[in-house]
C-alpha cells in the first residue's frame, strides 16, 4: 500500500486539523491535513509534468519545513523515490552518493542549488527544482493546482533511500520501503503512546511521518536544526504558547539546551527523546521539570527504528548498575521486534545459517555480546547489497540485523547498552553483579563516569595499547585528582586532558574516536 493513502484517510477524516505548523522569517505558517492532501496531489501531478515516472529518483537538499513534506510526500504520491544525503559530510561524499545512485531530479531550496552547481555529479542531474525564489535553470515548486490518483505499488516497493558513511568510507544507502515505512508508523504509534488531537513539536525529522500517518498535528521546531545543542529556547516557548503543544520529540541535546537557557524547559505532557544516547542524569532533570506525565528515551537506529524505550521513572534505580560499569539501560525491546544478544564476532562476517547454528550464538541472560533485531521495520539490506556482508545474518529466510551496538540483557528483560562492539578496550574484569565483559567496551565506562562528574563530557579508548579516559575541558586539581581515582576503579591507566571532545555532526551527541584519536595523534593534549 502506498504509504501516502493514510495521509488521505487523515484529511477525510480531519480536513480542518492542522497537519503541519513551521515558522519562516519569524511568521507560522499552517496548513491543514485536508490542504496537504490537495497539495501533495498537486505536487505529484507538477512532478508527472515534468517528466518523471514511477520508480525514478528525487535528490532532496530542503531545510526542515512544510515544503519538505510536501515533496516527499508528493514523491511517493507519484510512485516516485526520494533520495536523502548529509551535505554536511562533504562534497566527495555527496559526489560518491551520486556515483552510486544518479538521482533523475533535484529538489531544494536556492542556497542548495547553489551548493549542486559546485559538485559536477549533481550538475548533470537532468531536473532540478527549487522551492522558494526563482533559480537559474531550476523550475519553481508549485503545489496550487492539478491533482492525479495515488500510485498503486507494492509494500516491498523502495519509497526512501538515506545515504550514510560506512566505515570504510563507501556510502551505504538505506533503502525504506512503503511496507517498511507503514510497520514503522505502527510501531511508532504505539511505542510512543500517540493519542488523537495530540500537538507534537518535533526536530527528528523521520517522526513526522509517523505522525501525519496518525493524524497528530506536527510543529517543526523553530531553531536551527543542524545545532540541536543550541535551541533558540524563546521562540520554542513562545511555539508551544501558541499552537497548544502537548509533546515532544527530539533529541537528548536539544532537551540539555533547554534546560540550560535562561528560558527554560517549556511544559510538556509527553517526552520522548532519542537518536543520542540519553543519560540518567538527563531523564532525572527531565522529571524534575514542569513536564511530568510521560518522559521515555528511545534506542534506535537508521535501520531499526525504534528498538525499545525506557521509563524516566526507572532512571534513578537503574543508574546504581550504571555507575558500576554496567551500561546504560534503554529498557525492553519493543512488542513488534524481536531481539537476541549473540556472541560479539563484529567484523566476522556471519551465516546464512539454520535456526540451530543461529541459536548457538545466543549469550545466556546477564552476558554481553552483539545486539541483533529482526521485525517488519528493521531493514533487510542495503543499496545493491553494499554494506550487507557485514551487518547482515540470512537464519533460514529472516533477516537478522546487526546493529553493531554491544549490549546485555538483564533478568527482566531490558537492554543495556555497551557500547560500539568496533571500539572494544583492553580486558579488564567487571565488578560482581555485571556482565564479565562488560568494562571491555568504553561506553560502560563513559556512562558511569558522567553519572559521577554530569558536568564533564568523557571519551574510554583504547590509545597506544592502554585502557586511558580522555577529559574534554578545564578540570580543577581537585576534580581532576577523583576523576583519576574513579577511572582507575574502571580499569583505566591513563587519563588524558584535552580541550573538547569532538562530536557528531548530525546530533552534537555522539563521541566521534576517529576524530578524537586524530587530535591525540596530532599531540592536541594536556596529560
Amino acid at each position: 500500500m502506498n504509504l501516502v493513502t493514510l495521509l488521505t484517510e487523515r484529511a477525510n477524516q480531519y480536513p480542518e486539523r492542522p497537519a503541519l505548523i513551521d515558522s519562516l522569517n519569524g511568521r507560522d505558517r499552517v496548513v491543514t491535513f485536508g490542504a496537504l492532501s490537495r497539495r501533495v496531489s498537486a505536487g505529484a501531478s507538477a512532478l508527472q509534468s515534468m517528466g518523471l515516472n514511477r520508480g525514478q529518483v528525487i535528490l532532496v537538499f530542503q531545510p526542515v519545513s512544510i515544503e519538505l513534506y510536501e515533496l516527499i510526500l508528493a514523491a511517493f504520491h507519484a510512485g516516485l523515490r526520494v533520495m536523502l544525503a548529509d551535505p554536511s559530510a562533504g562534497r566527495e561524499f555527496l559526489s560518491n552518493c551520486c556515483r552510486r545512485l544518479m538521482p533523475d531530479a533535484y529538489f531544494g531550496s536556492w542556497k542548495a542549488h547553489c551548493l549542486r552547481l559546485t559538485i559536477p555529479e549533481m550538475r548533470r542531474i537532468r531536473i532540478a527544482i527549487v522551492a522558494g525564489p526563482w533559480f537559474p535553470w531550476a523550475r519553481t515548486w508549485r503545489t496550487d493546482t492539478g491533482e492525479c490518483l495515488i500510485t498503486v505499488i507494492p509494500d516491498d516497493e523502495p519509497a526512501l533511500i538515506t545515504f550514510t558513511s560506512g566505515s570504510t568510507g563507501v556510502p551505504k544507502a538505506a533503502v525504506r520501503s512503503h511496507g517498511f515505512l507503514l510497520a514503522q508508523h505502527r510501531t511508532l504509534s504505539r511505542a510512543l503512546s500517540y493519542e488523537d488531537g495530540e500537538v507534537d513539536l518535533v526536530t527528528l525529522p523521520v517522526f513526522v511521518l509517523a505522525n501525519l500517518a496518525s493524524g497528530l498535528t506536527s510543529v517543526l521546531a523553530a531553531t536551527d536544526l543542524s545545532r540541536p545543542g543550541t535551541p533558540d529556547a524563546a521562540a520554542i516557548r513562545h511555539q508551544c504558547e501558541r499552537h497548544g503543544i502537548t509533546r515532544c520529540t527530539a533529541s537528548p541535546a536539544f532537551f540539555e539546551g533547554l534546560l540550560r537557557s535562561s528560558v527554560g524547559m517549556p511544559s510538556f505532557r509527553k517526552i520522548f527523546t532519542g537518536g543520542a544516547p540519553v543519560f540518567p542524569d538527563l531523564l532525572r532533570r527531565l522529571s524534575t521539570g514542569p513536564s511530568s506525565n510521560l518522559i521515555h528515551s528511545v534506542y534506535g537506529s537508521t535501520e531499526a527504528e525504534p528498538i525499545s524505550h525506557f521509563s524516566a521513572d526507572e532512571a534513578e534505580a537503574s543508574a546504581a548498575l550504571t555507575r558500576l560499569g554496567g551500561g546504560l539501560c534503554s529498557g525492553e525491546p519493543v512488542a513488534e521486534i524481536q531481539l537476541r544478544v549473540i556472541e560479539d564476532r563484529w567484523g566476522e562476517p556471519l551465516g546464512p545459517m539454520c535456526h540451530d547454528d543461529f541459536a548457538s550464538l545466543a549469550t545466556p541472560n546477564k552476558q554481553a555480546g552483539e545486539i541483533v533485531v529482526t521485525g517488519e521495520h528493521v531493514l533487510n539490506g542495503y543499496l545493491d547489497g553494499v554494506g550487507d556482508n557485514e551487518t547482515k545474518i540470512h537464519v533460514d529466510g529472516r533477516v537478522w540485523h546487526r546493529t553493531g551496538d554491544a549490549g546485555w540483557i538483564d533478568e527482566n528483560g531490558r537492554i543495556w547498552l555497551l557500547g560500539r562492539c568496533a571500539e572494544k578496550l583492553p580486558s579488564f574484569p567487571a565488578p560482581d553483579g555485571l556482565p564479565e565483559d562488560a568494562l571491555l567496551y568504553p561506553f560502560a565506562i563513559e556512562c558511569a563516569m558522567r553519572e559521577m562528574f554530569p558536568e564533564t563530557r568523557m571519551a574510554a579508548i583504547d590509545w597506544q595499547g592502554d585502557r586511558t579516559l580522555v577529559v574534554g575541558g578545564i578540570c580543577n586539581p581537585g576534580e581532576a585528582t577523583e576523576i583519576r581515582l574513579k577511572a582507575e576503579e574502571l580499569g583505566i591507566r591513563k587519563v588524558i586532558h584535552i580541550e573538547q571532545i569532538p562530536l557528531d555532526r548530525r546530533h552534537n551527541a555522539k563521541i566521534d574516536y576517529p576524530a578524537l584519536r586524530g587530535m591525540l595523534g596530532s599531540g592536541n593534549r594536556r596529560n
